[in-house]
């Protein structure tokens, strides 16, 4: 009898005790799903007024706890017809979201004390929607003119600390940003680049309109060293391998067929009527012949001093846009002219194949005959403009990596008084090229 009652005390007990265990345990997940969810942003909308009429969308971002005013950040985004967040496709319904690189850099910064101002290009709202009017009529000119206005805004933010202001600029933002610090010495105290371009867009444009399609063509689809490519084979992969090749060799209308089908009949076709007298099968592109004249002739109307159609490309800009870069001083010769007092981090990946690594080098070397000591280069392998992995041929599109927000975060920590000071680390040297592994 007695067993029998201790049997049921130590059933009882044990009871108990699970209860206690599993409430514990349940409290815990709950606390690690409420962790989830802690608010660690907030943002505000704000419509910036460009003058003459013409305004555009904002945000401000800026850390959900702590005491501001915070050092305050600008984005400026690359070439193309990009809103604030740099959506890079349309927003299809039930479809795969688009990347939004300078939403995630800005969140990212956010979260770790800074307060970051990005906006819609001029004539670009929500989902890539473009007024031809304005965005056709777009200068470079007038994108650095946006840029300073942009600034005024954000400086006057009551979250935004004025004397600490640093300017991020990817691509055509490492156009823009030089020139809005050169014009804003007192406001602007750092300024970052991304995939950095040195030379005139002319001087760039040949090596990625010929050069490196003629490479690819070369190296990687004369799979049997004839000098002709397949036109079946090309009919496969340059669009995910070379986008440029493959936007000279047919028609944009035949692009967008395939974007929306995927059905790759479309492009064999239009290849075959372009280039074949066969079969699909047994049609081929000579390189030296045929792709190579193609190749020069498209550099040649791409930087012609007049053009007989004002067409638009809703990502690459207008012929009025291309002008103003030809007939603007490149970024290497304005450079020096950037405050001593101004930090200046350069970054480009090392598989870059829209703005070359040696277009940072060419910054560099500069920033170092003009004396100006405080600038940084780290180069990353195996990242491409987009600073996501890539092929030496072709960017791909995805989110940046985050030790490369790391390292932008780390150097803006060290210079803009959230830490004592920066501290240079065996991947990141100042003044100097080096490569930054995955960390």
């Amino acid at each position: 009898m007695y067993k029998t009652e201790a049997s049921k005390g130590l059933i009882l007990i044990g009871i108990l005790v699970l209860s206690c265990l599993s409430t514990s345990i349940f409290k815990q997940q709950n606390q690690a799903l409420a962790q989830q969810y802690v608010q660690t942003t907030k943002s505000r909308n704000l419509v910036i007024d460009l003058g003459n009429g013409l305004k555009t969308n904002a945000q401000l971002t800026y850390p959900a706890i702590g005491k501001g005013p915070f050092p305050g950040i600008l984005l400026f985004q690359g070439s193309g017809g990009y809103d604030k967040n740099g959506t890079d496709t349309y927003t299809i319904k039930n479809g795969p979201k688009p990347h939004t690189p300078y939403l995630q850099i800005a969140q990212y910064l956010s979260e770790r004390g800074f307060a970051v101002l990005r906006y819609d290009k001029r004539g670009i709202g929500a989902n890539i929607t473009i007024n031809p009017n304005v965005w056709g009529k777009a200068t470079i000119n007038d994108f650095i003119h946006d840029g300073e206005k942009a600034l005024n805004v954000l400086v006057q933010q009551p979250e935004v600390d004025p004397k600490r202001i640093s300017l991020i600029g990817h691509s055509e933002g490492t156009v823009i940003a030089p020139r809005v610090a050169i014009d804003n010495p007192t406001k602007v105290k750092n300024i970052v680049l991304m995939g950095t371009v040195a030379q005139n867009l002319r001087d760039i444009a040949y090596p990625q309109y010929v050069n490196l399609p003629l490479e690819y063509a070369t190296q990687v689809l004369d799979k049997n060293h004839t000098g002709s490519i397949s036109i079946q084979q090309i009919s496969k992969d340059p669009f995910r391998y070379w986008s440029e090749l493959l936007n000279l060799l047919v028609p944009h209308s035949v692009l967008y067929t395939f974007l929306r089908t995927h059905d790759t009949k479309v492009i064999s076709n239009a290849l075959v009527n372009k280039f074949g007298n066969n079969t699909i099968q047994d049609s081929h592109i000579s390189i030296d012949k045929q792709l190579k004249p193609l190749l020069i002739k498209g550099y040649e109307n791409l930087t012609a001093s007049k053009w007989t159609k004002s067409k638009c490309n809703d990502f690459g800009g207008c012929p009025v846009l291309l002008r103003s870069y030809f007939d603007l001083m490149p970024t290497l010769s304005i450079i020096g002219n950037v405050s001593k007092s101004t930090g200046i981090l350069l970054l480009d990946g090392e598989n870059d194949s829209q703005t070359p690594m040696q277009q940072a080098f060419l910054l560099q070397q500069r920033l170092t005959d003009v004396q100006h000591h405080d600038h940084t280069l780290i180069t990353y392998p195996n990242l491409g403009h987009e600073f996501y992995p890539s092929s030496q041929w072709l960017t791909r599109a995805g989110p940046i990596e985050p030790y490369v927000l790391a390292d932008i975060y780390t150097w803006l920590e060290g210079h803009s008084g959230l830490s004592h000071s920066y501290i240079v680390t065996p991947t990141s040297t100042s003044g100097t090229n080096t490569n930054s592994p995955s960390k």
